[in-house]
């Protein structure tokens, strides 16, 4: 009887008891947050980092994958080979893709994809990149080979950056709002200025190692308030967070992970060479010379950053120490201004973008501007202002300098460019630079890149400052975000909650 009467007691607490506390399901969503909203939705089209951290891996996919130590693996591409002179690759493509609306992937559309990045009014970041492939060709469905009009040994890197995504051609248009590509995730909804969503595809290839079925973006541009999304639980995750003066407090408590991650990027004063007098190389090295870099990376970015002295950073392929050719020098610098002729004060202007380190590390080097007569006029602008007026390669370059973080790990190529923003045209440069993208030996063009930076820093192409140190803060449970970041991306498919 006793035992009947357990068994009947069980069972109502059974029924007494809420669902959730016998058995919780696993959390399958997350809200992560940015400090810059992207402008649109197709990385394809235009520069801002923002747009790859949304879209890169999620909603569009390459044909190669950078990892987060910046090993190259296979994505849309299954393998590919090199012919020796490195200006032939052969990839082959994955089988049985789809994208988002249902179209086949194949061939055809990767030659799209690449033939429209090339195309005379085509506005992809790499454009340079894709004008130097000879051909496309299509031989199959699942083969492509590109032959370039010199070699390249970082190609497989190259095509898995945001650029080299891979679009279908009847929705490339509309790709800015209606985005359609290959990855695991489809644009769920986006509240202008607030927020926007992914959500998982069912249909996707690989549809059951993605975890999270749901990744709510917020914009939150404020440093303060970005720490406290973080500290009141309405933020999982924040990749690059403006929180370094309140790392300690992340650090002690256990709520959280604190990442402290290394980047390629290069945060610089550009100068505008077009304009005069900054076509002169004394008065571009005078500004260097009035600039300290460690009160920069002080002042700008509370310390986390590793001085550079050319457009290159600690890390990749043959990195030399170049920071000794334009060291801080107030006295050096009223010397080179006035060997070069200029009436002080020189009036500049200072286009500010919005990120905290450029408008922080503007009011820096405006201030030690003025110590050697060169009045930097301050001029804060929103991002579409700033890629239209400063940075945009049909002009009208209408800045004399701005402070600006290039996030992509090879760009040396964008100093060969006619129409990039600085204005820097050297047919030695370029010529050199022909030469190590023609060397398929390491150490000959390690040799090679340090001639580069060399020039470069000789040549005071722009006031380089600095290698940022990115902070990442996120929820002690959550796992599989990066810590390193050789490219500025949010891999949700490797998300996931403990």
């Amino acid at each position: 009887m006793f035992r009947k009467l357990s068994i009947v007691a069980f069972a109502a607490a059974l029924v007494a008891t809420p669902l959730p506390v016998l058995a919780q399901s696993k959390k399958d969503s997350v809200v992560m947050a940015m400090a810059l909203e992207p402008p649109g939705l197709d990385p394809t089209n235009a520069a801002a980092a923002a747009i790859a951290e949304v879209t890169l891996y999620n909603i569009y996919e390459t044909l190669t994958k950078i990892n987060e130590d910046g090993s190259v693996s296979p994505l849309l591409a299954e393998s590919w080979t090199a012919s020796p002179d490195l200006k032939t690759y052969t990839f082959k493509l994955r089988k049985g893709v789809k994208f988002h609306n249902g179209e086949a992937f194949d061939s055809a559309a990767v030659k799209f994809s690449f033939e429209r990045n090339a195309a005379p009014n085509s506005t992809n970041k790499d454009k340079s990149l894709y004008q130097a492939f000879e051909k496309v060709e299509a031989p199959d469905a699942d083969t492509v080979v590109i032959t370039l009009k010199y070699g390249e040994p970082n190609l497989p890197f190259l095509l898995g950056q945001a650029g080299g995504s891979i679009v279908e051609p009847k929705s490339a248009a509309t790709n800015v709002t209606q985005p359609v590509g290959t990855g695991p995730y489809q644009l769920g909804a986006w509240a202008k200025g607030s927020s926007l969503t992914l959500t998982k595809w069912a249909d996707y290839r690989n549809a059951a190692a993605v975890k999270l079925s749901k990744v709510t973006i917020r914009f939150i541009s404020d440093p303060a308030a970005q720490v406290a999304a973080l500290l009141s639980g309405d933020v999982d995750a924040f990749p690059r967070v403006a929180a370094a003066r309140a790392m300690g407090q992340f650090k002690a408590d256990p709520r959280f992970t604190v990442l402290v991650g290394g980047s390629r990027a290069k945060t610089i004063v550009a100068i505008n060479h077009r304009k005069k007098p900054l076509d002169d190389v004394r008065v571009r090295r005078a500004i260097l010379a009035a600039i300290d870099r460690k009160a920069m990376i002080d002042g700008a970015v509370d310390s986390f950053g590793t001085p550079i002295g050319s457009f290159y950073v600690p890390g990749a392929l043959g990195y030399v120490d170049t920071t000794g050719i334009n060291p801080y020098d107030p006295e050096k610098a009223k010397k080179l201004l006035t060997e070069a002729g200029v009436t002080t004060p020189l009036e500049l202007s200072l286009k500010l973008p919005p990120p905290s380190y450029a408008r922080q590390g503007g009011e820096i080097a405006a201030a030690q501007l003025a110590k050697v007569g060169i009045v930097a006029k301050i001029e804060n602008v929103e991002w579409a202002q700033w890629l239209s007026q400063v940075f945009a390669g049909n002009g009208p370059h209408n800045f004399d300098l701005t402070i600006i973080s290039h996030v992509e790990p090879f760009d040396l190529v964008k100093i060969t460019e006619a129409d990039y923003y600085l204005g820097y045209n050297n047919e030695a440069f370029n010529a050199l630079y022909k030469q190590i993208v023609s060397t398929p030996d390491d150490a000959a063009r390690a040799k090679l890149l340090g001639d580069a930076q060399r020039l470069l820093a000789t040549d005071a192409v722009s006031a380089y400052l600095y290698q940022p140190q990115l902070i990442t803060i996120t929820n002690k449970k959550l796992k599989g975000v990066w810590k390193d970041v050789p490219q500025y991306e949010n891999d949700f498919s490797t998300w996931s909650w403990e």
